[in-house]
């Protein structure tokens, strides 16, 4: 049983090489989900050589998932291209191009042995300048712009054997804050949030609907109009398992955003008694993984923390991780003079969404391994 809960578990790993002592970590954790940043590329073979000791260290085949969205957020573009982001390809309004950037990226992630990319983001730009980490990561305006992009870019991503994220559930939209650094507010009312920010995520969350996404993310929010008691949108069982899995029928992976994230961090404190409480909340809550991102040493006190909790909720959450493990798709044999012809792909998609010129200008944290990404 211990090894089995590990499965609830999506950790970060602390750098582009395995530690023995991190190894033997993960060996006794069985951690269902890793999730790989900046810090963890060097080179196009070293990030291949990581993705495969992660999973001959697994038992059960683990989910290895990025974020790799385009612009700012392409963790590859370290070691590559940087395709064009949405708010870049929302302006361009070709779908064909859309769509080749979700074809581009499964067959990048599928190179270096990924399985799950932490997109598409289906938050609505209400203003593309605004501080809540949102800033060129959106398909659209409005919530029909999104459902048309987002969905191209999805539809294409999972075609090539990759599983998709939805986030951020139910929506950094209209957040006032970045959650990154502090748990925002959002007093919006549900009348006010339907044809929109919801709008959005029950369109992709509704079973009968032709592009669904594998699974998804919870954001780190307060929504008094869902939820008045003040937990956190990643938190709370009215909003994850009775809107997001009631009402809105979503029978995908859910998991919640990194919480080593300061919307966390800052109520529920970074000792041992707010893991635990988080940990308990998550996934009683009905998130199926819970994400450390940073505090990799914390991963094994969160472990132990599992075992406390309610055996239905175990099960359920273990039942909806083998369910996505079961669809997984294997990676591509290594061979790195085609990530080279694949990485190409993207400068052509850049050129043709931006134009040569602004093709040639990369982001300002192009080359640059921030200690905070966004994601």
């Amino acid at each position: 049983m211990p090894s089995t809960l590990g499965q609830l578990l999506m950790t970060g790993v602390p750098g582009p090489v395995l530690d023995a002592q991190t190894a033997a970590a993960f060996r006794r954790i069985q951690p269902g989900a890793f999730i790989l940043f900046g810090r963890n590329i060097q080179t196009p073979a070293q990030l291949r050589k990581l993705c495969d000791d992660l999973r001959d260290l697994s038992d059960v085949e683990p989910i290895i998932t990025i974020d790799q969205e385009g612009g700012r957020v392409s963790r590859l573009k370290l070691i590559g291209n940087e395709p064009p982001n949405a708010n870049n390809l929302r302006d361009r309004g070709d779908l064909a191009l859309i769509r080749d950037h979700g074809r581009i990226t499964g067959r990048l992630l599928r190179m270096f042995g990924f399985n799950l990319d932490l997109c598409p983001v289906l938050d609505i730009s209400f203003d593309d300048e605004a501080d809540n980490s949102l800033r060129g990561r959106c398909y659209g305006d409005d919530a029909a712009q999104v459902i048309r992009n987002a969905g191209a870019f999805n539809d294409a991503l999972r075609a090539e054997g990759i599983a998709t994220c939805g986030k951020h559930f139910p929506g950094y939209s209209r957040a006032p804050a970045d959650a990154h650094h502090e748990l925002p507010s959002v007093p919006l009312s549900r009348a006010e949030l339907d044809p929109h920010e919801l709008a959005v995520f029950k369109h992709f969350s509704t079973p009968a609907r032709t592009s669904p996404v594998d699974s998804m993310m919870i954001g780190h929010a307060f929504y008094p109009s869902l939820d008045d008691s003040g937990i956190p949108t990643s938190l709370s069982r009215k909003i994850i398992t009775d809107l997001l899995r009631g009402e809105f029928g979503f029978r995908g992976l859910v998991m919640t955003d990194d919480l080593d994230m300061g919307a966390i961090l800052n109520p529920y404190g970074t000792g041992d008694t707010g893991l635990e409480k988080v940990i308990q909340l998550a996934i009683t809550a009905g998130n199926d993984i819970a994400m450390i991102c940073h505090r990799v040493e914390m991963v094994e006190k969160a472990h132990g923390f599992l075992g406390k909790i309610p055996r239905a909720d175990l099960d359920r959450a273990l039942a909806n991780v083998a369910a996505l493990k079961a669809k997984l798709v294997k990676p591509d044999p290594w061979d790195e003079a085609e990530f080279h012809r694949r990485d190409a792909e993207v400068m052509v998609l850049r050129i043709a969404t931006l134009g040569a010129e602004r093709a040639a200008q990369r982001s300002p944290e192009d080359g640059k391994r921030s200690p905070v990404e966004v994601y």
